[in-house]
């Protein structure tokens, strides 16, 4: 049976991938922090889920739970590094402890995931990591200073791990999604009114939707997918036009409340 370890799998897109990898036939690992909403995440699963409680962004307890996995779930074949934390800010409005608190999840989470089972895919010469980005790791927007900059370190581990793993085997991908439907706005109040107007040309996507192209991507893996359609547009025009799609941002986004 093939296997994926989702992190960030307490809710949203991460309790979506659960659901329907499941359904493919894969066995899953859940990852997130709370053990409560992971076993929310794995009833009705059927393939014998496994659920570990753990921040990600703690690598001595990443690295015992990937010792504990191998003796029962094995090395997976897939991992979706899914884990994200981030509120938009400006710089001065952005505490320190929320600019830790972003790059812990997702650069850090993916990257102790990541490391702690790489030696093993290489071996195995197989295995596929997906990690799940913002639109903020290549266009940057007013007002998320903190958020975009922990979205490139992701987006620099995806870069730098497909460099390094040419010709072995394990595949690194780099999924970008606009807006979904997920408990984000919620979690991180305030944060809407900061978004670029023109965002709303963007089709929002539900956490179902986004799961079914990681399924995609498992099973026939690319460097990188940028979804909705109208999303991927915005990126074709940023590579060919970056002014542009940087002045539309500025244009249409929210202004300094002060000097």
């Amino acid at each position: 049976m093939r296997t994926a370890l989702i992190t960030g799998a307490s809710s949203g897109i991460g309790a979506a991938a659960a659901r329907v990898f499941d359904a493919a036939g894969y066995r899953v690992a859940l990852v997130a922090r709370t053990a409560e909403n992971l076993a929310q995440t794995a009833e009705g699963l059927s393939n014998k889920p496994v659920v570990e409680a753990v921040d990600a962004a703690n690598g001595d307890a990443v690295l015992a739970m990937a010792d504990r996995l191998r003796a029962d779930f094995g090395v997976p074949d897939v991992i979706i590094n899914n884990a994200g934390a981030g509120v938009w800010k400006y710089i001065e409005d952005t505490k320190p402890a929320e600019a830790i608190t972003m790059i812990n999840a997702p650069y850090l989470a993916a990257f102790n995931v990541t490391h702690a089972f790489m030696s093993d895919m290489l071996s195995r010469r197989s295995g596929v990591l997906i990690h799940v980005n913002s639109p903020a790791a290549e266009m940057v927007w007013p007002s998320c200073t903190g958020y975009a900059a922990a979205r490139f370190a992701l987006r620099g581990l995806h870069e730098a791990l497909s460099q390094d793993l040419a010709g072995t085997g394990v595949r690194s991908c780099q999924v970008i999604f606009g807006e979904v439907s997920s408990e984000y706005w919620e979690n991180n109040p305030g944060s809407r009114a900061y978004a670029p107007k023109i965002s709303k040309t963007v089709p929002v996507m539900t956490p179902e939707a986004c799961a079914r192209v990681l399924l995609r991507v498992a099973e026939r893996p690319r460097r990188q997918v940028v979804y909705p359609f109208m999303l991927r547009l915005y990126h074709w025009n940023y590579a060919l036009a970056p002014w542009l799609v940087r002045w539309l941002f500025r244009l249409t986004g929210r202004k300094r409340s002060r000097p």
